[in-house]
């Protein structure tokens, strides 16, 4: 897809930046203007690009949607430029294109952490950090870090990861950098792994996810939206965000799922990529202004 958002000449100083200057990623980052995470109604809603460098470039039926880069970063730049968006979860590679682009001001920025479980590979399970770290973040003036925590009881990976994660917790605590976890529980199918959406699954994943580090004094959730979302939102104290998940579900049915889930209480609003980014009638705008508007109702 040919970018329609962004300029060629916004394209072309952004390579230009990267050969000759890359010292302005960090400059651009440091010149940001910043907000503070919660602000007026206390709900985020944040657009989500963190896929690709875990090799993960699908979206419904397509196989390949998030490989072309100057297309994703156009979506993500339309995408910021909506109402009631508040910001943008990442890896580096994608966070410092849209600094650089001059996308996020008065954005949150949520870091991506651990993408080393690539998509289909032998030792997805051992999730290592690959991407963003806390003194990282803290340099680059993130707002807010994120990881994912597959926990497989069948798998050796999962102990690795368990230990990384806590590690990670109790980074951020001593750093005051909000940490968003987001777990479940998953198992090899047919040589793939899946996330087990039960009620009792995702419950069980968050009391996992809830104990690691030794301070939950920064933690947050992000958590599917599944059957008996009450009784998940029971199972912590911990400020959530609801995902958004893939692509391929009838949009009416996704969105009505995150209005029931979004008035229940510890739920703080919505981190979605995918389903927004590439909806089935190629509408991101209006896609985008649908979900700001189940977060942020009275804006």
């Amino acid at each position: 897809m040919t970018p329609q958002f962004l300029t060629p000449e916004a394209f072309e100083r952004l390579r230009d930046a990267r050969a000759s200057a890359p010292q302005t990623v960090a400059e651009a980052l440091a010149r940001r203007r910043r907000r503070d995470v919660l602000r007026g109604d206390g709900r985020l809603f944040i657009v989500a690009a963190d896929h690709p460098a875990r090799g993960a470039l699908a979206v419904g039926a397509n196989p390949s949607a998030m490989a072309d880069r100057y297309d994703l970063l156009d979506r993500l730049a339309l995408a910021l430029s909506r109402p009631g968006v508040d910001g943008v979860l990442g890896t580096p590679d994608i966070i410092d294109d849209l600094a650089v682009l001059g996308l996020l001001d008065d954005k949150i920025i949520v870091g991506s952490m651990n993408r080393g479980g690539l998509r289909g590979a032998s030792f997805e399970m051992d999730d290592r950090m690959t991407a963003y770290d806390v003194p990282g973040m803290v340099d680059a003036g993130i707002d807010v870090a994120k990881t994912l925590l597959r926990v497989n009881l069948d798998d050796a990976g999962t102990s690795p990861t368990l230990a990384a994660m806590a590690d990670v917790v109790t980074q951020a605590a001593a750093a005051r950098l909000p940490i968003m976890l987001e777990p479940f529980l998953s198992r090899w199918v047919d040589g793939r792994i899946v996330n087990d959406l039960s009620t009792d699954a995702v419950i069980l994943s968050i009391a996992i996810a809830s104990g690691l580090g030794s301070s939950s004094a920064y933690t947050w959730m992000k958590l599917p939206v599944v059957e008996g979302m009450e009784r998940v939102m029971a199972a912590t104290t911990m400020p959530t965000l609801l995902l958004g998940g893939d692509s391929g579900v009838d949009p009416d049915e996704t969105f009505a799922a995150w209005e029931d889930a979004l008035s229940l209480p510890g739920v703080r609003g919505l981190t979605v990529g995918r389903t927004l980014l590439y909806p089935p009638d190629g509408d991101v705008a209006a896609a985008v202004d649908i979900a700001a508007g189940l977060v942020h109702p009275s804006r």
